[in-house]
């Protein structure tokens, strides 16, 4: 069992009395005075009466507690709870019941009008609970599966049910608030089953077996609990048993290292690379994601365009849809929410081309993670192989051989697809055995082989040298350390521009000091879904998307790290809570240090210079976590980041403006404070809102604008003066401070630095600050 994460003393540790940068000299109190008077006699005193007493507007700023590792965290990771009526818990006495009269009910043609259609037509238990068509077909159909013929054809595929019991929210544009809500929908639509209550209740009441079964499961006497309602309640009860987590995956997370083929593991490891970066929708453990994407996929011939969750949620998700599990994913051919692609290679083709506007089809909202993607054969073939590997059906429910009703009850169906999985499914043949100890690697021998022989509580000390390979750690309790821990004993984990990420850890409490790191394509070092991952004394470069990349995880510390060349962030924390990134350096990236979405960070005495964008704060749109919250900038120096932004076309990084020291983006309760930030083009320090970066793209799923940033006691000197066409673009213009006018409660106490508008700091009353802010929204609308 991983051992419980050390949480910090307090929230942040206390700064250090040496090398604090000097504080801009205090200004002579006439020119406070001179200042106050031009601004009283500037603002009349009816604009400030009015705009004081209006109402501040409140923002939204995400679902709490959404940072971190999900449950405990490493490969392990704890499902997420299952969304349930209180008068329809899995708890509740009589679940066993519903749930079986579920299982009657989904597999009986009368709940359809012409008592010719089930649940199972269109989520047949041997094509994965779909039904392997591109789209389903509804009223009028003969048959099953692919050779079903003659009926309405729905917009549509079904999705598989395995799992949907933990979907936040039911169908592929969420329109349905859970599975009750769900099953309602095609029993009732006249294009698929066309039932009603009225006809439905009537009907069954009749008949004395579902009589006595909804009496058991719901109460009443003679039938009297029949009805649509209770009808939708037992078939979601029945749902909520079709759970998939005994996979060969499932093995090898719970300790059995022979679970998997070799095969299987390199897909594993390609599924959570920076390369092919599958793992940031498709988490751990569902391998889905409550959230809702756009990827481009093309519609078919005689297809009407199909705007998906932007018919529920707005213009920002058109073509959205929903992220769908992969858990079975083998068996539920074919793909997509409208069936374009007949097979798993269909799909990597289409990622691979990064995804609609790749086969020529515009997709300008495309999700920043859908890129081009530069896999080998073999890579394909394993990753494939991997995504088998999530087969399993061991609680798969068959058919009843009768129904209550009397009517024919769906048959049975081949599908080759299991086969596949079986031939793939072999496992590694032999048992691996660990143990605990020192390990040394040298020169010509393979870092991997060491960790795969380890035990948690191991150290593995790799001597100077070259290692061409990427690594990776799935145990906890690992320490990495090359050579003596001396600058001039680091080994060097060089990819040689072919692999993709140099270390990948899902292990807890690892530490990994004194390497060089470098030409790798996806990212440096990774750290998914841990508790308690340290990295120091170390370099990288050149190491793709990202030099250090934590996410979703807790207590993570970055200490004398030099990143150079990154073409996202040098250093990223995403997602994640306990933060330390401190006396590092970053340079010639994209951005320095990024600290997005994330919770409860200290940054500080980092030298980040020579970058597009300096530090950056950030709550974005669009992850798993929600919340960005209680980050320190303090120490710091950040100067001359004016570097080109040679970010990927279409990645969020892409659209940070160049010039740029320190950037706060809708992220709350952040501190700047006592940073020397001079020389950068664009500004000194920005506080904006996401309109400002995504224009017309809201409603956005966090807090659209920063709450209770707080700027003081920092030094500027040269910033602004040349600023970023996209600052200029933007309505705005260079300074020492930057603020579009969005969120009422920051505060700045910065004497002497330039300002992009108007800016009263914090020693003025709080109404004549909440009167300017009204003052400046209103002339910014206008």
């Amino acid at each position: 069992m991983p051992s419980p994460p050390r949480r910090p003393a307090s929230t942040y540790a206390p700064l250090p009395k040496t090398a604090r940068v000097a504080p801009p000299p205090k200004p002579r109190g006439p020119k406070i005075a001179a200042g106050a008077l031009a601004l009283l006699l500037g603002v009349p005193i009816a604009v400030v009466a009015i705009a004081s007493s209006m109402a501040l507007p409140v923002d939204t700023e995400g679902a709490p507690n959404t940072a971190g590792p999900s449950g405990s965290g490493g490969l392990a990771s704890r499902w997420p709870e299952m969304p349930q009526r209180p008068d329809n818990s899995i708890t509740d006495p009589r679940f066993a019941r519903r749930a079986a009269l579920g299982r009657m009910l989904f597999y009986d043609p009368v709940l359809s009008g012409k008592d010719d259609m089930s649940c199972a037509t269109c989520h047949h238990p041997d094509l994965g609970y779909s039904d392997g068509r591109g789209k389903s077909m509804g009223a009028g159909g003969k048959g099953l599966g692919p050779e079903r013929t003659g009926g309405q054809v729905i917009r549509r595929g079904a999705p598989s049910i395995w799992n949907a019991a933990f979907n936040q929210t039911q169908f592929w544009d969420g329109r349905a608030k859970d599975l009750e809500d769900q099953a309602r929908n095609p029993i009732t639509a006249p294009e698929e089953m066309g039932e009603t209550d009225a006809n439905l209740s009537s009907q069954m009441a009749t008949l004395p077996e579902y009589q006595a079964l909804f009496d058991q499961a719901f109460g009443g006497h003679m039938g009297s609990s029949i009805n649509l309602l209770n009808v939708t309640k037992a078939i979601a009860a029945f749902e909520r048993t079709q759970i998939t987590s005994r996979s060969a995956f499932d093995r090898y997370v719970a300790g059995d290292d022979s679970a998997l083929t070799l095969s299987q593991r390199r897909g594993f490891d390609v599924f959570r690379s920076g390369q092919a970066r599958c793992f940031e929708c498709h988490t751990l453990p569902t391998f889905s994601s409550p959230d809702f994407k756009v990827v481009g996929v093309p519609k078919l011939d005689d297809e009407a365009e199909d705007r998906g969750r932007g018919d529920i949620a707005g213009a920002g998700l058109k073509g959205a849809f929903k992220v769908p599990t992969l858990r079975n994913v083998a068996l539920t051919a074919p793909y997509m929410h409208n069936g374009r692609f007949k097979t798993l290679d269909e799909v990597l083709d289409f990622y691979s081309k990064g995804g609609g506007p790749g086969l020529g089809f515009p997709t300008p909202n495309l999700d920043d993670k859908i890129r081009p993607i530069n896999l080998t054969y073999q890579q394909r073939l394993d990753l494939i192989a991997f995504m088998n590997a999530l087969t399993d059906e061991s609680a798969l429910a068959d058919p009843p051989r009768r129904v209550p009703s009397t009517l024919p009850v769906v048959g049975r169906l081949a599908n080759p697809a299991r086969a596949e999985a079986a031939r793939l499914n072999v496992g590694l043949g032999r048992k691996v055995v660990r143990s605990a100890g020192e390990f040394v690697v040298n020169p010509g021998e393979s870092i991997q082989e060491a960790i795969d022989r380890a035990a948690p509580g191991s150290t593995i000390r790799v001597q100077p040298g070259e290692y061409y390979e990427s690594i990776t750690i799935d145990v906890d309790k690992i320490t990495l350390i090359g050579g003596d821990g001396t600058p001039a004993t680091r080994p060097a984990l060089d990819g040689h521009g072919v692999h993709s990420d140099a270390v990948i850890v899902s292990g807890h409490d690892f530490t990994m000091s004194n390497f060089e790191v470098r030409h790798f394509v996806g990212n440096g070092v990774v750290a998914q879904e841990t508790s308690n991952f340290t990295l120091k004394d170390s370099k990288l470069e050149d190491t793709g998307l990202y030099g250090v990349y934590p996410v979703r995880s807790s207590f993570v510390k970055v200490q004398r790290v030099e990143v150079i060349g990154a073409r996202d962030a040098g250093i990223y924390v995403g997602q994640s809570k306990g933060i330390v990134v401190e006396d590092c350096i970053a340079h010639g990236n994209v951005t320095g240090i990024e600290i997005e979405n994330s919770v409860d960070a200290r940054v500080e005495r980092n030298r980040v210079y020579d970058n597009a964008g300096g530090i950056l704060v950030f709550a974005l749109p669009g992850n798993p976590s929600k919340e960005a919250k209680r980050t320190r900038v303090a120490l710091n120096k950040v100067t001359g980041n004016n570097h080109e932004n040679f970010a990927e076309p279409g990645s969020i990084v892409s659209k940070v403006p160049s010039g740029g020291g320190v950037f706060i983006l809708a992220a709350d309760d952040t501190e700047v404070t006592e940073n020397e930030i001079k020389d950068n083009n664009s500004f000194g320090v920005a506080v904006l809102g996401l309109e400002s970066l995504f224009p017309g793209r809201g409603p956005f799923d966090v807090g659209a604008f920063s709450d209770r940033t707080r700027v003081h006691g920092n030094s500027y000197s040269g910033n602004g003066g040349k600023p970023d066409k996209a600052i200029l673009a933007a309505g705005l213009k260079g300074a020492d401070l930057l603020w579009d006018v969005t969120g009422p409660t920051n505060l700045w106490n910065e004497p002497g630095a330039t300002t992009a508008v108007p800016v009263l700091d914090e020693r003025w009353p709080a109404f004549l600050r909440r009167a300017m802010f009204q003052f400046l929204t209103r002339a910014k609308k206008s």
